[in-house]
């Protein structure tokens, strides 16, 4: 843009624009002179399609109902076999369930007994209690069976099939009855045909048996108690039992190895090879094993309407249907890149999670029903809109998308207010609300200003005071890089707000004070406070840490020497240097003979510490006063981004990149952000029962197993919550905004180049 060009669309929005397009406009206009720097020299990750999968639901309103099995013909219809009829889904899209209802699209079919279902040649067939009969081929294929009580039946080449009432066995043909036999002293559990030997395979509860058409006749070819289903590959055969599946030779039929019950769940209820992916049902979800022998495990309702799997079969392009005992759960998948997925993330952030300009990081909901959605007033307000705020203004400066810079000014703007609306100067809100809407109890043991609740001047208004460290921490976030990577007023507003915060914190003795006088809970930097804990104690690393960040960063801003000056009175006189050096692995529990407050504080690894010195590390690595003191910091950093490798957080990971590292686990970065959830919803997320986790002991860390699980898999998606928590039982209350747990990371990764933009599509 030529600064011709710049004074013309300058002189012009001056005349039409309102006071907030003008901002916009001016900032839009003046931050374009900012290049956008990668900060490490790095092989970026192109961001090329993968196989991003997410779930479709239709749930079935009868509890009393009984599905039985699933599949979809040439046509992409879906439908189900059930106790009570044929049933196929109504509705149903992404995040909004369909229902399974009636199929009454053929009216003599709906009316006649409809006991199986299945394919031949890709078109549905029926088995009722008399024949197997089709619409297909102009509904000529009409074969009585015989068999009173016929339950199971499965086509093979021509029009042969196979129809078993669970004991007695025959093969009928167009011409009539081929072969009757039965299963003595078994069940019969599935029925399929292998057209490569031109064979019938049965299942039974402990036989595995084969009907050779050639030889009209039925021969046991393996024997185990317990089984429950099974599947026919090339070269193998795999059985499902109630405790895991053999794998055996097609050829001799003997088990290539030992059992495999090592598996989310053992207890298997469907086996089925889709385009040469092995998918597993059991009792507690399903399951597809992965080319490098893990499973990827779809449990609950962030994929399937119920846990208990009765069948799996191809859907339609490259979905797979899962039909449970409360309905069935579309898994499809769609070739997408980071970039488009993140695209997403904003709508759902848009559209269901901006309140006043604040990213309202949970939003409550009935169970698992959007349209329910109810955002409120939460305790880190400031802190999550931090994140989503820096995240806008990163796609900004990456892609000058003039959408991303009015996300964040719009969330900017509510930061200040948090400010303002106090009447004290340098002091910030944690929210602020509507008045009305809190309740003022004069009994309380705050006065009346209960949970810190004030009255505004505004009348119309309430804030809540009580703001934490974690907050601060969110608030230097967001005012260093505005004033860093914007320009104009913008930035001149920023660093004013920095600058009365730390004259604020430093005037009142290193406390934020709250309205009533008093150090808020968690504000406290004061040497007395910090170095009252002992050095192991990890409030005591972590506050010298924050706030020698962000007096760097007032200093870097202002210039003003005061802050410098008290930076180097923390570090040398009071050891706030040697506090935050101190590696992470002298960090634990509070020693004997330590007071209440440390020990409460020390029982075990505060991950919400985690995010505040990973933001914070921002300011205290790139304004550092001095080369020596940058690469101290830098090997802190990188202490801290070790201890934290196993989680696989790709924020930590972008954090460490920042300082320059070459090697900061970019492919698990990949990971982390690819097998994110698309669905937020809060869903209950078991994972304790798994017979494919290694344990690891009780440990400070909270740490669970060997390896984290993937985001989809786990209960725990935000940053500041233990990534290796297995569990979550109870009931749906909530949807999480992407806003700052994908959106930040994904935006840093391509503001740093450690991602580029999106390629092949």
């Amino acid at each position: 843009m030529t600064l011709a060009i710049f004074s013309k669309l300058t002189k012009r929005s001056l005349r039409t624009d309102t006071p907030f397009q003008h901002l916009l406009r001016h900032s839009f206009i003046l931050s374009l002179f900012i290049p956008t720097v990668a900060l490490a020299q790095i092989a970026a990750y192109r961001d090329l399609p993968y196989q991003q999968d997410y779930s479709v639901k239709f749930y079935t309103a009868d509890s009393t109902i009984q599905l039985q099995n699933v599949f979809s013909d040439r046509n992409g219809v879906i439908q189900v076999a059930s106790s009570k009829g044929l049933l196929r889904p109504r509705g149903g899209q992404f995040q909004y369930p369909g229902t399974l209802e009636p199929d009454r699209s053929y009216k003599p079919i709906a009316d006649r007994k409809i006991v199986g279902l299945g394919l031949h040649d890709h078109q549905f067939v029926y088995l009722d209690d008399t024949a197997i009969v089709s619409n297909a081929w102009a509904g000529k294929l009409f074969t009585k069976h015989g068999l009173s009580g016929a339950t199971l039946f499965c086509s093979g080449s021509g029009f042969t099939f196979l129809v078993s009432d669970g004991t007695r066995l025959t093969v009928l043909s167009e011409s009539g009855v081929v072969w009757k036999g039965e299963l003595s002293q078994d069940q019969v559990k599935s029925v399929r045909y292998d057209s490569a030997k031109n064979w019938f395979w049965v299942l039974g509860s402990h036989s595995l048996n084969v009907i050779d058409l050639a030889k009209k006749q039925l021969t046991p070819v393996f024997q185990n108690p317990n089984l429950t289903c099974f599947a026919i590959g090339t070269n193998k055969i795999y059985l499902g039992t109630t405790n895991g599946y053999w794998t055996l030779d097609a050829a001799t039929y003997k088990p290539i190895g030992s059992i495999q019950q090592k598996l989310p769940c053992p207890n298997l209820t469907a086996i089925q090879l889709i385009q040469g992916n092995l998918w597993f049902g059991s009792g507690q979800g399903a399951f597809m094993l992965r080319p490098d022998g893990k499973f990827n495990y779809y449990y609950g309702e962030r994929w399937l309407p119920g846990n208990q799997v009765t069948a799996i079969s191809e859907g339609e392009g490259k979905t797979i249907l899962i039909l449970t005992n409360k309905g069935l759960g579309e898994i499809h998948f769609e070739a997408i890149t980071l970039s488009e997925k993140a695209l997403r993330y904003e709508k759902q952030v848009r559209q269901r999670h901006i309140r006043y300009g604040f990213n309202c990081d949970v939003t409550a909901i009935k169970n698992g029903d959007l349209s329910t959605a109810q955002m409120g007033q939460r305790d880190s307000d400031n802190l999550w809109t931090s994140m989503y705020l820096v995240s806008q203004l990163f796609r900004y400066k990456v892609t000058g998308d003039k959408e991303a810079l009015q996300n964040c000014l719009e969330s900017f703007e509510a930061m200040e207010r948090l400010f303002s609306i106090t009447g004290m100067s340098g002091y910030f809100a944690r929210g602020f609300e509507r008045k009305g809407y809190h309740k003022f109890d004069p009994k309380a043991w705050d006065g009346g200003m209960t949970n810190g609740w004030v009255h505004a001047k505004d009348p119309e208004w309430d804030w809540r005071g009580t703001t934490s460290s974690d907050q601060t921490v969110g608030q230097v976030f967001t005012l260093t890089l505005m004033a860093e990577l914007m320009d104009g007023d913008v930035k001149k507003r920023a660093i004013t707000l920095l600058d009365q915060l730390m004259t604020n914190i430093i005037n009142n003795d290193w406390y934020l004070i709250d309205f009533d006088g008093k150090p808020t809970l968690w504000g406290k930097w004061n040497p007395t406070y910090v170095n009252g804990f002992p050095t192991n104690v990890g409030d005591r690393k972590i506050n010298s840490s924050n706030i020698i960040a962000f007096l760097q960063a007032a200093y870097h801003f202002t210039g003003k020497p005061v802050y410098k000056e008290k930076a180097y009175e923390l570090m040398q006189k009071h050891g706030y240097l040697e506090n935050l050096m101190r590696p992470m692995s002298e960090i634990g529990k509070a020693p004997p003979g330590s007071d209440d407050w440390a020990k409460m504080l020390s029982e075990g690894w505060n991950h919400s510490d985690d995010e505040m010195y990973f933001l914070a590390y921002w300011p205290l690595y790139r304004y550092a006063f001095t080369p020596e003191l940058k690469a101290n910091y830098r090997e802190a950093i990188k202490d801290h981004w070790q201890a934290e490798r196993p989680e696989k957080d790709g924020l930590w990971n972008l954090c460490y990149a920042m300082t320059g590292a070459k090697t900061f686990d970019l492919p698990e970065t990949v990971w982390y952000l690819q097998e994110f959830p698309l669905d937020m919803i809060e869903w209950p997320v078991m994972n304790s029962h798994r017979k494919d986790i290694e344990l690891v002991p009780e440990n400070f860390r909270g740490q669970t197993t060997k390896e984290v699980l993937p985001p989809d898999e786990r209960p725990e998606l935000k940053h500041n919550r233990n990534l290796f928590k297995l569990d979550r039982p109870g009931k749906v209350v909530s949807e999480l905004s992407a806003g700052d747990s994908f959106l930040l990371p994904y935006w840093m990764g391509r503001y740093l180049g450690a991602i580029s933009g999106p390629v092949g599509k």
